[in-house]
């Protein structure tokens, strides 16, 4: 995604690294963006934090040398995405990349696929 166009919160989980390293600056973590970008943190790996045990989460801390303050806030940020998405309150765009005559194709694929992911998300703990 361009700089102009920061990240949608509601397609994090297809978020690139840069996308990830725009939305740290954005919630002032943004001292973490190079080690994010060296550990290939991208939207798919923020999504599947939520699933990370006592252990993972000690190894992600320890590797991105992060403080448990910053790390909690990561965690907060996280979860405010995932409740807009439960509520909807992001509108679909075409990517990027997509061309505009795909646009309506597009946003209705989307819709579907979040309509699923929000199914997952009221399931998880």
């Amino acid at each position: 995604m361009s700089k102009e166009h920061p990240p949608e919160p509601l397609d994090f989980f297809i978020w690139t690294v840069g996308d990830v390293g725009m939305w740290l600056e954005e919630i002032n973590l943004g001292s973490y963006c190079q080690i994010f970008k060296e550990n290939g943190v991208n939207g798919e790996y923020l999504e599947g934090m939520s699933m990370f045990t006592t252990e993972q989460i000690l190894r992600f801390i320890r590797r991105c040398h992060m403080k448990w303050g910053d790390f909690i806030t990561l965690c907060k940020e996280l979860r405010r995405i995932k409740v807009a998405c439960l509520k909807g309150e992001q509108k679909v765009r075409r990517p990027w990349w997509a061309p505009p005559c795909l646009s309506v194709f597009f946003v209705k694929v989307a819709k579907r696929n979040r309509q699923s992911r929000v199914v997952s998300l009221k399931l998880e703990p």
